[in-house]
Formats: C-alpha cells, structure tokens, sequence
C-alpha cells in the first residue's frame, strides 16, 4: 500500500507541475523477466484541474524497478550490453523523475531536441523510435523530442501537426508505445540495447520552446508568451509579453508582434472588455536574436 501511495503522489506532484499544459503521457516499463509488466498512465489536461490514473501491478505485491547499469557509472570500462541477470542491474524503487530544469532549446525535453546521454544503445533505441513514427497510420505524428538516460530511461515526445496545441491523443501514445516497446524486447533479445529499458512517451503540450523563426508561423493563430531583450537608455532589460505573431521578415529577420487580447493584456479597471483600439494597432518589432524565450499561452 506504501508503494502505491508513493506512486500517486509523484503522479500528483509532476501533473499539478504542469496542468495548464494539454500534454499526456504513458510510461512503460520493459517485458523482460528482470522486470515485472506495469504501465502508469498520467493525463494532464489543460484546465484548472487534472486527473490521472495509475494501473496495477501485473504481479501481487509491488516490484522494484530494475533499469540497467551503464557506462555512466563506470566510464573507464566499455559496456558491452551483456545483462542477464539480477546482479548486473541496479535496482531503483521509484521512476526515475526529470529534473526539475528551465527548458532550453535541444535539451531532448520540452525543448526538443535528441540528448543521447552518451549511452552505447542510445542510436540504435533512436533509430527504432524513428522508423516506428515513419511506419505509422498517423502521417502527422513527429518526433518532437527523444532523450535516454544512462540508468536505462527512455523519454520520447511525440509532436501531432494537425492538433492545435501538438499533443497527439491518449490512444496514440499508448499504441505507440506499445510498438515501440515490441521492437525495443526485439533488439534486447539481441543484446543491441539492454533488455530491461523503462520507457515514457508524451506530448510537449503547451510547456514545449518554440524556435524563432522555424515554429511561428504554426501557431500564429494562438497567443503566445514572448520573452525578449529590449534596449533602453542604452541597457537591455529581458520583457515579457502575451503577443500574436502579425508577420516574419525573413530577410531583415525581425518578427512583428502585436499584443494579444487576452485577460492579462486587458486593463483590470475594464472590466472584461476587450483591447482598445490603441491596443490593437500597437506593433512591436524584435529582432530573431534577441528572443529568450516563446512558449504557447494557456489562459
């Protein structure tokens, strides 16, 4: 009981991190015989609330999670992918949580991005995601981001180009996963990657890092937060604005923005109506390099 209470726990600590993000997730934990079947789902709904669930164990009473031992903690000798029984794996009580980090572009999270983690199986468990997204029914699912960790972690992000925010639906994942996790027992029988991987796949939600200018024009329906340096009195001081993106000049590579007409942009005193005209006219101009920071914004 301890077990599962501990698990619901790190559930409703990592959602209530993130609930204004429409973002879902599916972790996985290898067929191997080193380690018994379970599957966690957490949903992470954009609203003010959330909910999650949390399946049982396969097995009577709960397990330890056993990712491998890897190069990481014994740099100075080559891992050869041999494990095959118990004493070659580290044994971990709990799922391995990301750090707790301000994104940044290609962190292989809600950056995007591939971080292989200097693991030996790295590529190979890449190469298999890739051609698992290529063989899909869904033509619009993209790898958003992919990241392994040296203690036998997997973390994949799948992006969906027809869904508004990217987050492609809790069926998706999971038959993703699922796939994935085949061909990954597959290549572990092999000994090509270890045999006792965990594996979570999600969606970057509304928390992903947007790229200047590659990503704008996607989303240039949607607010957006920008946060951008601003020169004055010859000093660059870093601002924050809820904007929508009016156009790219390419050549100059300058974005124009204007404000959005969201609460946050509103005078209090207005009581709910909406931008004035002076508002709605302003345009802001800023340069691709002097952006820090755009995510989409989830009233």
């Amino acid at each position: 009981m301890a077990r599962y209470q501990s698990l619901i726990v790190a559930a409703l600590l990592r959602a209530s991190r993130r609930f204004m993000s429409p973002a879902l997730s599916v972790r996985t934990f290898s067929s191997s015989s080193l380690l018994p079947k379970t599957t966690t789902l957490v949903t992470r709904p954009r609203s003010s609330l959330f909910s999650f669930s949390i399946s049982k164990f396969s097995s009577s009473s709960p397990p330890s999670l056993r990712p491998p031992k890897t190069a990481a903690r014994n740099a100075h000798k080559k891992d050869s992918l041999e494990y095959k029984t118990t004493d070659d794996v580290e044994v971990v009580d709990d799922w391995e949580e990301e750090a707790e980090v301000e994104p940044k572009l290609g962190d292989g999270g809600d950056g995007g991005g591939v971080v292989l983690g200097g693991v030996p199986w790295g590529e190979r468990a890449l190469s298999i995601a890739a051609e698992v997204v290529k063989q899909s029914e869904e033509e619009d699912l993209q790898l958003f981001a992919f990241r392994t960790s040296p203690r036998g972690y997997i973390y994949v992000r799948l992006d969906k180009l027809s869904n508004e925010y990217g987050c492609p639906t809790m069926d998706e994942l999971e038959k993703f996963s699922r796939e994935f996790k085949e061909r990954l027992d597959d290549a572990g029988a092999t000994k090509a990657v270890p045999e006792d991987l965990a594996l979570e796949v999600s969606s970057p939600g509304a928390d992903r890092l947007l790229r200047v200018p590659e990503d704008l024009q996607r989303f240039k329906e949607m607010p957006m937060r920008v946060s951008y340096e601003e020169e004055t009195n010859s000093r660059k001081a870093v601002k924050s604005a809820v904007f929508l993106l009016d156009s790219v000049d390419a050549e100059s590579e300058i974005c124009i923005w204007k404000l959005a007409d969201v609460r946050e942009n509103r005078d209090p005193k207005s009581k709910g109506r909406p931008l004035s005209r002076k508002q709605k006219d302003l345009r802001v101009k800023i340069p691709f390099t002097d952006h820090k920071k755009i995510t989409l914004y989830v009233d």
